[in-house]
């Protein structure tokens, strides 16, 4: 799609936008609504981003990249992949069409996350339609452009609810020149030991999951540095196609039937008694739970831990999301009422109260 063209769509977000103001409708942002099962059920008029895409700038000697909303990940990753680049990030996409925008809003992080960093991490700067029906431009497309008050990080996993994200600026990094998985058998116990025992030396580990009966686990860097790990870690030869399938959630562990949940815990967090079956993942950062056991326990220990879970099996409890303290359900409001003051943007889509 042209740059005209572009211009239009951005500025039919914009009017879609103040007609919803002036109408007091709510608005249900989506792209490829990949991400729809997460959350709480929004209703409201759909406020498609997907006619408003492409890349607008790629310096690969810069490493940033810079797209609409809409633009797909498959473009984004094949325009990064013809210049040996990558999202180190490993933002899953859970469909073909998944986009920029759906992204940056739900925040999500594949199985790179604690060695290279999170979405938020990679977010130089976004253009956002207000809640005051403004076009804005904030942050850059340097990092040294990122002072004070940061409102395109606060925009990612923000689910839509601060703004309508138009463009993103995303800095980008040279894929590895060698990457190679391995697994090796051990019970989970070891495991978040053994990882907890690496995590303290140079090794270049790049992921980390254990499915219940082994470790797997990915080096990536220079041949002599993955080869040297390789010998002193061991292991049997693991397809690489493993992480893509843990990332997009079509390993067998993921098969629909009972519910799942995300625990997200502090790192080197031991074994947790978790009423379930899990899989550790991000070196033991992230569990992944599939339980019929009410929420309020999983929670508890979840919270016990110095974590937090997450429901990702579509409307079966009305808060998906861990409950907020009160305290900083207070802050979560008035941010609301800042940028969306007319609360039109995906109302309740994290918590009812916002």
């Amino acid at each position: 799609m042209g740059a005209e063209q572009n211009i239009d769509g951005s500025a039919a977000l914009l009017e879609q936008v103040n007609q919803a103001f002036a109408s007091a409708t709510p608005l249900l942002i989506q792209g490829s609504n990949s991400k729809a099962f997460l959350g709480r059920p929004v209703a409201g008029e759909i406020l498609d981003t997907r006619g408003h895409n492409g890349i607008v700038s790629y310096d690969p000697t810069e490493l940033v990249i810079t797209a609409r909303a809409g633009t797909t990940l498959s473009e984004l990753s094949a325009a990064l992949e013809a210049a040996g680049q990558m999202l180190p990030c490993e933002p899953p996409s859970f469909g073909e069409g998944a986009t920029l925008g759906g992204m940056v809003a739900a925040g999500l992080s594949g199985p790179r996350r604690p060695w290279s960093g999170s979405v938020r991490d990679f977010v130089l700067g976004t253009r956002v339609i207000t809640g005051l029906g403004k076009h804005l431009r904030f942050g850059g497309e340097v990092m040294k452009n990122v002072a004070g008050y940061d409102l395109s990080r606060l925009l990612v996993g923000s689910y839509g609810c601060l703004g309508l994200l138009t463009e993103v600026s995303l800095k980008v990094l040279p894929k590895p020149r060698l990457c190679a998985s391995f697994s090796l058998e051990m019970d989970s116990a070891r495991a978040l030991a053994k990882l907890a025992e690496w995590g303290q030396q140079p090794l270049p580990i790049s992921a980390a999951s254990h499915d219940g009966e082994r470790l797997h686990l990915r080096l990536e860097g220079g041949e002599g540095s993955v080869a040297a790990a390789h010998d002193r870690l061991g292991g049997e030869p693991l397809d690489p196609g493993y992480w893509n399938e843990l990332n997009e959630q079509r390993l067998g562990f993921f098969d629909e039937g009972q519910p799942l949940w995300r625990l997200s815990v502090p790192n080197n967090t031991g074994l947790l008694d978790l009423p379930g079956d899990q899989l550790i993942d991000w070196g033991g950062a992230q569990r992944w739970l599939k339980s019929d056991a009410d929420a309020s326990v999983i929670r508890s220990i979840a919270q016990e831990a110095g974590g937090h879970a997450t429901c990702y099996s579509h409307a079966l409890i009305d808060s998906p999301f861990q409950p907020l303290p009160p305290a900083l359900l207070r802050y979560h409001r008035q941010l609301k009422a800042q940028l969306d003051p007319q609360g039109i943007f995906n109302p309740g889509r994290m918590y009812a109260e916002l």
